[in-house]
């Protein structure tokens, strides 16, 4: 639904030379123009009106000097630097474009009627005045030669399979009669016909067509060759085919023009000679011919140059170059250039750009060059208020196509309606004035400028025409403005009876606006008023409907704001708030005012996807873009739609919006189909019109703009029906009514269910809840909203709102919310089925006789609609009501066969004990046990058995008296389960206190919960024999687990051994309570046989236990300094090789070991599912002190750690070792092993710094100095960011913490 729109036109006369020109070639790599008559060949540049290179074809005799010479062909040979052209007479001459010498490459003495250069310029294909065809290559060396007839169809030929004959195939609605019917005679090639062949190549250039008339019937016949010279195809008898032949560069079908007994068309043809598809040219049969058709190079438009056949008054003929377009097969006139009769400006070559696909360029017979540059735009009417239909206006030819997608979607070619004109239309434009902005008028070919307008509502036969035509209210001729097509262009309507146009300037760098309004003495004429010069050539021009403000874009990007509501219109620079001129970076295809933050911006849309506001960009894949009431909408290339407010944002919000990809929740991005492209917006509304692929429309809400208005509607108006069908049309979730500001929901719940007034509309509101908050979601609040989330509450948010719905229904109406507050009791997080239930059960027994009131069985059948029936079937049952469950059951598909019985079974049971039946049946085990203890003696095993099969003992011993006898069962039950459990302590205190004392002792012995076994021994009592012997089983116990104290408390006082005892705290090197002991019991002998050799031999291996820590601490940490070095060299060398982005040099630092993403620090699945210790376990076990191994810094740090953290816990046993020595005068040993302890700790204590180095945990510090290098300055940089990543890595990192504060030393011993 796009029209082609002039952007700029380039008009240059200062080329001039003698005869007239016959061919014209552009040149790609400078955009100059080879202009060829029959004396000369010309190099000009439009831009600059200069000529570059000239040279004479009659000096050297090419071409005769009387003038009637012919040139057959030209073309611009750009890897050769030259232009390849060739004569009539058979000549075919290189004119080199550097040194502008002339040379002749060969010749044919046949003479030339054509030729034709493939697109890759390998190939060049000549026609002879033989009728054949010479293949050379770039080089002019002859390839092959055929003729141009040629009786073979070629290797495309269709294949016969023999099914039936042509008399007995279907005809379709010609009927029977055209089998018998003959085939028509092909008339010969028209009088005008030069009998020229022409010549055109497929844009890959494998194959070529030529067109030729053929001899045996003098019309013309298509063939098709490949680059091989084979024949492939020839087309079908096409009678009245003309001359005009052109291969669509993209390779799906070869245009031509046919004339028909009653019209004129041009055909296109695939490249196996068959038809396809046509359009009729709006001339009458014989009133004009084709000249020639030109595709551009991006197949898009294809340009029809035409010449009436029949002279005028005068003797003069019309000229028109049309260009068209097609879109779902219908092709459509976007643009009619009507040359006039002057011979003088009547183009005599047209060609397209081969760069600039819309460019095109021409030169008349008087030497006039016209370049025109052309650009798509979709010609939409700008209001913002919902009195403008979004209307969309498509050219064809004298028909404008009008489509308001307000009141409905057309999709092209079909419209709403049609408004027909008396010449082909080149512009359309809407009144940009609130209110008015569906008045479209339209500038045609032959400089008149129609005004549409609305026609009055009228209704005929009782119907009322949802989209009621435009009608012409009046019709201007433009006067005063020079005789050429197009003179005027990027037409702007102001105000009712102003126009603001842009037209050719003084000099070719200038433009000029052109201020139009009605002329004094007729009213139908505009006439000028006014004209500013601008410095620069003006493509576009665009109004804000809202401002009144107009924007200029120049050619080079630059911007231009046009005072025009003032007595002398001007044009300034485009400034900010801050008077800074701005301008965009290079020039914009599409622009649109809008305001950001309070500030007016101009919005460009590149031809290569970039989107700018004024000098800022805002996106890089933008396909188009709309703005309308404050939002800016756009497309982009990886098919999304993003809708985002502009009010609300500044630019960099814009840029940083635009530049993520959105989450799941966003609802300002929608995912679009490939090649989407906004038509226009709705305005007041939330539709989007989308075209996709040039075919087809598709029409989608966006949220965002609705949700707005939506909130204020909320809020401030209250207004819960609009707002709850609003949503419910645009599918926004209903949890943000109550989410958005729920105490003004709550406040006014009755008013919410008053307004929605509809039982169903509740029901879904309350279906959808959710514990969500939507508001910091799916729908996040703006910055810049006032209203911000309320915070949370203790209470969730989905009961609160059930709980506050159904009280006010109950106090409103019950019997009309019925089927309401059944819902808000089943949506509650714990739903209140048996409440539900029993609201039921109350229906069925007390009917309501109010009008409107629902029945049980419809809230029961709406229960069953909202929970499964066998859930709701099982806690029927567990209201213990049958009545209810009957009911329930009878509405289910349950067979009556399996429930009834069972249901009698229960009724024939004990109250209490039916109970426990229902809730065991429904596994509700502790309610069953209630129950069931309450049924008496006689079912107390069950109940032992149950509590046993659930583990029920703390509830069990809850339901029974401390002295009962069950109590005293129920916790020996429990003791037996603890003690299978490994808490035989705990078994041992419930067997003590329910009065079994010997089973405790066993617990509390197997527990080594030697006192309360003790206690309990007493309790029995045991005589002593047996209590002697009990200590000395608690003493080995307790010897095993090295708590030797208790041990040797337990034989002294209890055993009565203190012999044992004595030798168990030596043992346990517990020096002090030892000697005690000794003198206590007078066992002095002890101390000679036991204590003194103890004593020496915990000298000795203390002592070698200290040297080996030493060596080993000393052998790793110098290890760990050669491991860094050689990590940290390795490191260097890498990113002195490689850069700072070697992905691998990171492996190489001091910590990199530790952080890096190695094979070592991955997570491991079984691995994580370990405790937190077995974890820790098997970190350390990734940690090899193999030398080489990766992590082997971080195993010598590790081990570092743990012999500090081993040497650092001896200092208490240390003590009372020297303690002990220096009281037997083993002052030597004591000295020796005080030293060596003490020069252990302080050698630690030195490493701590070179072990652990300061800042080594939070990353390692940047490398500088004079060995850095750039990169490893910035690779060192960069890994400060890096953090570490687990726990083990934390530990490893930190430095053992060493207990300077225990003192250990003896004075005595310094």
């Amino acid at each position: 639904m796009r029209n082609l729109k002039l952007l700029k036109s380039l008009r240059s006369s200062e080329l001039q030379g003698p005869g007239s020109p016959q061919y014209l070639s552009v040149r790609a790599d400078t955009g100059t123009l080879l202009v060829l008559s029959q004396y000369s060949i010309t190099e000009f540049d439009p831009r600059t009106g200069q000529v570059v290179n000239e040279a004479s074809l009659t000096a050297d005799g090419f071409l005769p000097d009387d003038g009637c010479g012919v040139v057959v062909g030209l073309q611009d040979l750009a890897e050769l630097e030259s232009a390849c052209l060739a004569t009539a007479g058979g000549d075919v001459i290189l004119f080199n474009l550097n040194t502008c010498q002339v040379e002749c490459v060969g010749s044919v003495d046949s003479g030339l009627t054509s030729m034709s250069w493939s697109p890759d310029e390998e190939l060049v294909v000549l026609t002879t005045g033989q009728e054949t065809i010479i293949m050379m290559t770039k080089d002019f060396e002859p390839i092959i030669e055929f003729g141009i007839h040629q009786d073979d169809f070629g290797e495309g030929k269709f294949i016969t399979v023999g099914w039936g004959k042509k008399e007995t195939q279907f005809h379709g609605s010609e009927g029977k009669q055209a089998a018998q019917r003959k085939l028509q005679e092909v008339q010969p090639a028209a009088a005008w016909d030069d009998h020229r062949p022409r010549v055109t190549w497929r844009g890959d250039g494998q194959l070529f067509a030529v067109s030729a008339v053929c001899p045996q019937t003098g019309g013309r016949k298509v063939r098709v060759w490949n680059r091989e010279g084979v024949l492939q195809a020839t087309s079908e008898p096409i009678s009245g085919l003309e001359q005009a032949l052109c291969w669509k560069p993209s390779g799906s079908l070869i245009a031509s023009s046919q004339r028909h007994p009653n019209k004129h068309s041009v055909v296109f043809m695939e490249k196996n000679g068959l038809l396809h598809g046509d359009f009729t040219l709006p001339f009458s049969k014989d009133q004009a011919k084709v000249k020639d058709l030109l595709w551009n190079s991006d197949s898009t438009v294809l340009a029809v140059w035409l010449e009436d056949m029949t002279p005028g008054e005068d003797g003069q003929v019309n000229t028109y170059v049309q260009l068209w377009t097609v879109g779902n097969y219908h092709w459509y006139l976007k643009q009619s250039l009507d040359f006039g009769k002057d011979p003088q400006k009547a183009p005599v070559c047209v060609g397209w750009d081969p760069e600039r696909p819309l460019r095109l360029h021409m030169v008349t017979r008087g030497w006039t060059t016209i370049t025109y540059d052309w650009g798509w735009n979709t010609d939409r009417s700008p209001g913002v208020d919902d009195t403008d239909n979004a209307n969309v206006a498509v050219i064809d030819g004298d028909k404008v196509l009008m489509t308001t997608f307000r009141k409905c979607v057309v999709p092209p070619p079909m419209c709403s309606f049609e408004l027909q004109l008396k010449s082909p239309v080149n512009q359309v434009t809407f009144l940009c004035r609130p209110q008015k902005t569906n008045q479209l008028a339209a500038l045609t070919a032959d400089r008149q400028i129609s005004v549409y307008g609305k026609d009055v509502d009228k209704t005929a036969d009782g119907f009322r025409v949802i989209s009621r035509p435009l009608v012409l209210q009046k019709t201007f001729r433009v006067a005063a403005l020079q005789d050429d097509p197009l003179v005027l262009r990027q037409l702007l309507w102001l105000e009712d009876e102003l126009f603001v146009g842009v037209s050719s300037g003084l000099l070719p760098t200038s433009s000029t606006l052109v201020m139009l309004r009605p002329a004094q003495d007729a009213d139908d004429t505009l006439s000028v008023r006014s004209e500013i010069e601008v410095d620069g050539v003006v493509v576009s021009m665009v109004q804000c409907c809202q401002t009144r403000t107009v924007a200029l874009q120049l050619e080079d990007g630059q911007i231009r704001k046009l005072l025009w509501d003032c007595p002398e219109p001007s044009v300034e620079d485009w400034t900010d708030s801050s008077g800074c001129s701005i301008n965009f970076p290079v020039a914009c295809i599409q622009t649109a005012l809008c305001s950001i933050s309070g500030e007016e911006y101009l919005f460009g849309l590149t031809d290569r996807s970039h989107l700018y506001a004024g000098d800022s960009e805002l996106a890089s894949n933008v396909s188009s873009f709309a703005v309308c009431n404050d939002f800016l909408l756009i497309t982009t290339h990886s098919h999304t739609c993003r809708c985002l407010h502009l009010s609300s944002l500044s630019v960099k919000g814009l840029q940083v919006a635009l530049a993520s990809d959105g989450n799941q929740n966003d609802e300002t991005l929608r995912r679009v189909e490939r090649g989407s492209r906004i038509v226009t917006v709705v305005p007041q509304d939330t539709r989007v019109i989308l075209q996709v692929s040039l075919t087809h429309e598709r029409l989608f809400h966006v949220k965002l703009i609705k949700l707005r208005e939506f909130v204020l509607t909320l809020v401030v108006l209250i207004c819960f029906r609009e707002a709850f069908e609003c949503m419910r049309k645009l599918r926004i979730n209903l949890n943000l009514i109550c989410d958005h500001n729920p105490k003004v929901f709550l406040d006014n719940i009755e008013t919410f269910i008053t307004q929605l007034n509809s039982i169903n509309d509740v029901n879904l509101f309350l279906t959808e809840l959710k514990e969500e908050d939507t508001t910091s979601t799916m729908y996040p609040h703006p910055e810049s909203s006032p209203i911000q989330p309320q915070p949370a509450s203790g209470q969730k948010k989905v009961d609160v709102v059930c709980d506050a719905l159904r009280g006010a229904m109950e106090s409103m109406d019950p019997n009309k919310f019925c089927l309401s507050i059944l819902t808000a009791h089943v949506k509650k997080t714990v739903p209140e089925l048996e409440i539900a239930l029993q609201k039921v059960h109350e229906l069925r027994e007390n009917p309501s006789e109010a009008p409107g009131a629902v029945s049980a069985e419809e809230a029961l059948k709406y229960l069953l609609f909202l929970v499964n029936v066998n859930d709701l079937y099982e806690h029927s049952l567990g209201t213990y009501d049958f009545d209810l469950v009957l009911m329930v059951a009878e509405k289910s598909q349950k067979d009556p066969k399996e429930y009834l019985p069972f249901l009698n079974m229960l009724k024939s049971l004990e109250p209490n004990y039916q109970r426990y039946t229902i809730d065991k049946h429904l596994k509700r085990y502790k309610k069953a046990l209630h129950h069931l203890s309450k049924c008496g003696e006689q079912h107390f095993p069950e109940a032992l058995q149950l509590v046993k099969e659930q583990k029920l003992y703390s509830e069990a011993l809850r339901m029974f008296s401390a002295n009962s006898s069950h109590y005293k069962a129920l916790s020996c039950a429990y003791a037996e389960h603890l003690v299978q459990q490994q808490q035989a302590e705990q078994a041992g205190l419930l067997l003590w206190r329910c009065g079994e004392p010997v089973s405790a002792l066993q617990a509390f012995a197997s527990s080594t919960s030697w006192r309360n076994a003790i206690c309990v021994a007493q309790q029995i009592p045991l005589p002593p024999d047996q209590l002697a012997l009990l200590a000395r089983d608690l003493a080995e116990k307790l010897i095993e687990q090295r708590r030797y104290s208790e041990a040797a408390l337990l034989l002294d006082q209890y055993a009565k051994d203190c012999e044992e005892a004595i030798l168990a705290l030596i043992t346990g090197a517990v020096w002090e309570e030892a000697l005690r002991l000794i003198y206590m019991h007078n066992r002095q002998d002890i101390t000679e046989t036991n204590l003194k050799p103890a004593l020496l031999e915990a000298v000795s291996t203390q002592t070698v236990f200290l040297e080996t820590q030493v060596v080993t601490f000393v052998r790793h940490r110098t290890r760990l300094a050669v491991v860094r070095e050689q990590k940290e060299k390795a490191r260097l060398d890498m990113l002195d090789e490689d850069g700072p982005d070697c992905p691998d040099a990171e492996l190489y630092s001091e910590a990199s070991s530790v952080m890096t993403n190695s094979k070592y620090s991955q997570s491991n699945s079984r691995i994580s599912s370990r405790s937190s210790k077995n974890r820790r376990k098997a970190e350390r076990k990734k940690l090899s002190l193999k030398e080489g191994s990766p992590m082997e810094d971080r195993a010598l740090m590790y081990a570092l750690g743990e012999i500090s953290t081993t040497v650092d816990k001896m200092r208490e046993d240390v003590h009372s070792l020297l303690k002990a020595l220096v009281l037997f005068e083993f002052d030597k040993q004591a000295e020796k092993l005080q030293l060596a302890y003490e020069d252990a700790l302080q050698m630690m204590a030195a490493a701590v710094p070179e072990v652990w180095p300061e800042g080594l945990q939070n990353n390692q510090a940047p490398l500088t100095g004079p060995n850095s290098t750039a990169n490893s300055i910035m690779a060192s940089f960069q890994q400060q960011q890096k953090p570490v990543v687990s726990q083990q890595d934390a530990e490893v990192l930190t430095p053992p913490k060493m207990r300077n504060g225990v003192k250990w030393k003896l004075t005595i011993l310094k």
